[in-house]
């Protein structure tokens, strides 16, 4: 037997940060970066008589992420304590929810290669994140001679996405990963930074043999933070797995950790089981009740989900895959893209997204900065795609148009007038610069009465160079051609 002989089965859970100002239970800030422990409550410390109070945009959120997901909102949910102690867990549990979670039964639809697939979403539950250790004297936690503590973290609202075990592949894996990601940035539930923490996926990983119903024992990768990590955690333990149960030996359920610099997983724990973090009902929360008007508001507010947009751009702007991909992976790029398109006149969607995806993104990744924090306006972009359209610029001339605009508040037309005037395509007034450019050049001439027609594109950039670019090619290029036959 070989790796051929055995397929992989995969779930994943993935835990994505709600876009609160404030934390699941407490008043404490939610802001990435700042000193450690210094937005930390009464409550994640589990000072005694403090009482958790549940954020009411954090359910929003949440419902919101169960909704694009196509989950049945449970009317009524509830909390529970998963007891464990860690040291980034004050209270010696953690507030989530078990056996009434939020969201049940839905779906999340794949493309991999041509190929689509759906995969079930057994639950969407909401909890509470523990708190950061910092590990000292080596990279990771591998090698690890102590850790500190940081609790800034400690309390922060979390959604907790569990797949069924529908997944059979990396390539699987990374496209469920990447379409979460996807929809919940789009629904503005998850900024999903993976670099900084808030979207993070815990990959159950088996093997068995193909064909065969029964699972095998799985192991737990934590926190997995990169797309590229997830698919080289998933090859690595699908071969280590496939090994042991060749050399007759036992897999064991475990927890695992990935190392970035070894890619190689790494065991942790034993895996607990359900039982053994002695789960009971929250008793300083009551039940959480969503009404009939509650889910009927939220419902109205989920905004346009990357589905139905991408479907909008390919028929309704006729864009590329290449032009749909980019902007639906950058929502802020797709939120100026939509911006533009409101502030045009006359130039098309697809000129448009060609400009954004391709021009105005290489100018932004060059600054390295980003669309939510653009130095150039959505209208400056609408006038320079207008005037591109109209003739008034060429491609060459609105790509010094683009950059004069950053950091400026000037209009597209002054800069235009500044730089010396828009494109000329006025026969009249180039025909006296090609009358001279050609009168200079009369060997170039000869050549071109001889048939040689592409010796007219040294006259044209000398025409170009006269004119400061501002010349319209097409119409030099037939005056040229014209003018030539008088000579």
């Amino acid at each position: 037997m070989s790796l051929n002989d055995f397929e992989l089965v995969i779930g994943i859970e993935v835990h994505c940060q709600l876009k609160t100002k404030s934390k699941l239970f407490c008043p404490s800030s939610t802001t990435f970066g700042d000193e450690p422990n210094t937005h930390i409550s009464e409550v994640n410390l589990a000072l005694p008589g403090a009482l958790p109070v549940l954020n009411k945009e954090a359910v929003r959120l949440a419902v919101l992420a169960g909704l694009a997901l196509d989950c049945d909102i449970q009317k009524t949910s509830v909390f529970s304590r998963k007891n464990y102690f860690y040291p980034d867990l004050p209270k010696g549990y953690q507030i989530s929810q078990f056996d009434k979670p939020l969201c049940l039964n839905g779906h999340l639809d794949i493309d991999v290669e041509g190929v689509s697939k759906r995969i079930g979403i057994t639950r969407i539950h909401m909890e509470e994140d523990a708190g950061k250790l910092v590990h000292q004297g080596a990279d990771s936690i591998k090698g690890a001679t102590h850790s500190i503590v940081d609790l800034n973290r400690a309390g922060t609202a979390l959604i907790e996405i569990v797949s069924e075990p529908d997944i059979r592949s990396a390539a699987e894996a990374r496209a469920y990963v990447e379409g979460l990601k996807m929809i919940v940035q789009h629904i503005d539930v998850c900024d999903g930074n993976l670099e900084e923490g808030s979207l993070r996926a815990d990959i159950n990983i088996s093997v068995r043999k193909k064909g065969e119903k029964a699972f095998g024992t799985r192991a737990e990768i934590k926190n997995v933070n990169s797309f590229r990590s997830i698919e080289k955690a998933i090859d690595y333990e699908f071969k280590r797995q496939t090994a042991l149960v060749l050399a007759g030996e036992a897999v064991i359920q475990e927890t695992r950790n990935y190392d970035e610099a070894t890619q190689k997983t790494t065991s942790l724990r034993g895996k607990e089981e359900a039982h053994d973090y002695r789960y009971f009902p929250e008793p300083d929360l009551p039940p959480l009740v969503i009404t009939d008007q509650q889910l009927a508001d939220f419902k109205m507010q989920l905004p346009e989900l990357p589905s139905i947009k991408l479907k909008r751009y390919q028929d309704e702007y006729q864009l590329t895959a290449h032009e749909c991909k980019v902007l639906l992976q950058d929502v802020a790029m797709g939120h100026f893209f939509t911006a533009v398109l409101s502030q045009v006149t006359s130039a098309k969607p697809k000129k448009v997204a060609l400009w954004i995806t391709g021009e105005l993104n290489a100018v932004v990744k060059e600054k390295q900065s980003d669309f939510s924090n653009l130095s150039i306006s959505s209208q400056q972009i609408a006038d320079l795609c207008d005037a591109m359209d109209t003739g008034k610029v060429s491609g060459k001339m609105a790509k010094d148009v683009q950059v004069a605009c950053f950091d400026s508040k000037t209009s597209v037309s002054e800069i235009i007038a500044q730089m010396g005037g828009g494109q000329i395509s006025d026969t009249s007034e180039l025909e006296t610069v090609v009358q001279d450019i050609l009168k200079a050049n009369m060997d170039v001439v000869e050549k071109i009465k001889a048939g040689k027609t592409n010796s007219a594109n040294f006259l044209m950039g000398q025409v170009m160079k006269s004119t400061q670019g501002r010349a319209k090619p097409d119409v030099v290029l037939q005056l040229i051609l014209d003018v030539v036959e008088t000579l």
